[in-house]
């Protein structure tokens, strides 16, 4: 089949994206397959962090990865407002997760006891702290808060402009991003991929599925596998108000337009066209005893979203066997690490393998020795 690209990248939300703006950086010629507006991104549902505190109990190559990804933030931002001259407004000075019991803080407290006493991890500073170190640093905090967690790795930023100045810097590297054109088939054959969209096929020497839940679809067409147990997550925005929040929490940031973002919800349901009230005053109730101000702000927006995530949580990175071209990348941390995915990623795609000592632990093989394990056989 004679290939119209190099590489075609199955989606084009934020993982996407940044795998392409990554594969446009170093002269690949590519194309991104989207279905358009009309796709439930996971950015719909996203916190916009760059977050590293409590990441990879039970793998610890996930730890480093996540410290990897954010290290490297403030190269994708500077990178992107160069050539696009947009701002994503980068944001890392730490950041906090709050305990409003002392048992929650016991509990933060052990879970970063057994971090550290994983095999190969990397110890990234996380400090406990009580309520009167916290609200040196956040004095709007409320008497409710009995400490936190800091990081200071920990950041945000806009979410929605870096999804744009993803997509505009694509238009600049010569990727051709196609949109309406969700992928039904995948055929490989004579080293080249064919993929079937409403709009016409597409053929490349190489594809990515970067589509997030669908990948559990679309990856057993090309011999890979993407086990997927998604979520749901809601959503509150305030109206702005005067900048008080100086460092993102895990559950409630002021965005850099003023706005207080509040999220702190998983569900199993998986409905994104409506939002559990019961659910929503919960999170408001804790946004509230964590910055009792918020009490007098408006709620402009509520929102649900499907968020993708790997069943066990963290990311699938995986290269066919049976179809030489073929990969999958599958992740919740979208934004966290969008810059792996841009720097790391997009060139060992482009080299045609992935790189065993950096992505041989996110192997979707590892769900396998999991269920043999549970079943007796391993």
């Amino acid at each position: 089949m004679p290939r119209e690209y190099d590489v075609a990248v199955v989606g084009g939300g934020l993982l996407g994206s940044a795998i392409a703006w990554g594969l446009g950086r170093i002269g690949e010629r590519v194309c991104v397959l989207d279905e358009g507006d009309i796709a439930k991104r996971a950015s719909r549902a996203n916190f916009a962090l760059v977050w590293v505190q409590s990441k990879g109990l039970g793998m610890p190559a996930y730890t480093k990865w996540t410290v990897h990804g954010a290290q490297s933030w403030p190269k994708l931002a500077a990178e992107l407002k160069v050539q696009t001259g947009l701002d994503v407004c980068l944001q890392q000075n730490g950041g906090f997760h709050m305990t409003l019991s002392d048992q929650e803080l016991e509990s933060r407290a052990e879970i970063f006891r057994k971090l550290r006493a994983q095999p190969s991890g990397v110890d990234y500073k996380v400090e406990i702290l009580d309520h009167d170190q916290v609200k040196k640093m956040l004095p709007h905090i409320g008497p409710a808060v009995t400490g936190a967690s800091f990081c200071p790795l920990d950041g945000h930023v806009n979410s929605l402009r870096t999804f744009r100045a993803l997509h505009t810097g694509l238009a600049r590297f010569g990727v051709e991003y196609k949109p309406e054109q969700a992928v039904s088939k995948i055929l490989h054959e004579n080293g080249a991929f064919r993929l079937t969209t409403a709009q016409g096929d597409i053929v490349a020497g190489k594809i990515v599925l970067a589509a997030g839940n669908a990948n559990q679809v679309l990856a057993p067409m090309v011999g890979l596998e993407a086990p997927m147990g998604p979520t749901r997550g809601q959503v509150i925005v305030t109206e702005r108000t005067q900048p008080f929040l100086p460092h993102p929490v895990s559950t409630v940031r002021q965005t850099d337009e003023g706005t207080v973002m509040i999220g702190d919800s998983k569900e199993d349901l998986l409905d994104d066209t409506v939002t559990n009230k019961a659910i929503t005053s919960v999170m408001a109730d804790r946004a509230q005893r964590m910055f009792p101000l918020l009490g007098r702000l408006n709620v402009v927006r509520s929102w649900s979203g499907i968020r993708v995530m790997p069943r066990d949580g963290f990311p699938i990175y995986e290269q066919s066997e049976t179809c030489p071209g073929a990969f999958v990348a599958c992740c919740h941390s979208g934004v966290t690490l969008a810059a792996n995915h841009a720097y790391e990623v997009a060139p060992m795609i482009a080299a045609g393998s992935l790189d065993e000592a950096r992505l041989g632990a996110f192997t979707a093989k590892r769900f396998h020795k999991t269920e043999a394990r549970s079943s007796g056989y391993y």
